[in-house]
């Protein structure tokens, strides 16, 4: 079935393309199906409109996918494709840093599996505690808020704003803009 166009823009139908492959990337990362996700959002995400935005073939309004971005816990950059179709995206071997002030901070729990240290359980036991609290056990990542990186702080033995940069050193954090 053709794709109606998104506008009559060629650039908008390919973002709108490469905006439903993001989507889709992180529903399946969260090992989800379109039905499963229109069961755990009680329909608020019908299974054949997400298909569609996935697609490319229905806009997606800010609100929305924000929402959607809160229903899979992921900050709402992590939806949106890297790059823009009319530059190319620099493939260099810059390593990007592991995290930039503003940014939120994204626990890669993987990493954490092969880390060690005096303060390695402590933390370990407390994002145990967000997981259950939040009922998020994908097991790759944790998205940290304000309120649990004061903690992550005190454990580390280090102020707020040094959090972050700590667990960085210590290889926890999943890399900004991650495609």
């Amino acid at each position: 079935m053709a794709r109606p166009p998104a506008g009559g823009n060629g650039s908008d139908d390919d973002y709108s393309v490469r905006l439903g492959e993001r989507i889709r990337v992180i529903r399946r990362q969260k090992r989800l199906s379109l039905q499963d996700v229109e069961a755990r959002s009680e329909s608020e995400f019908k299974a054949s409109v997400l298909g569609a935005y996935e697609r490319g073939e229905r806009a997606v309004s800010v609100p929305r996918l924000h929402r959607l971005a809160e229903f899979y816990d992921v900050p709402v950059d992590q939806l949106l494709p890297v790059g823009d179709g009319d530059q190319p995206v620099e493939t260099g071997t810059v390593e990007p840093p592991a995290w930039v002030p503003g940014q939120k901070v994204v626990i890669d729990l993987v990493a954490l599996a092969d880390v060690d240290g005096p303060e390695v359980e402590l933390i370990r036991r407390y994002l145990g505690i967000i997981q259950v609290k939040r009922q998020d056990f994908n097991g790759r990542v944790l998205t940290i808020r304000q309120d649990d990186l004061q903690a992550l702080a005190a454990i580390l033995g280090t102020g707020v704003d040094d959090a972050a940069p700590a667990l960085a050193e210590r290889g926890l954090l999943r890399p900004p803009a991650a495609p």
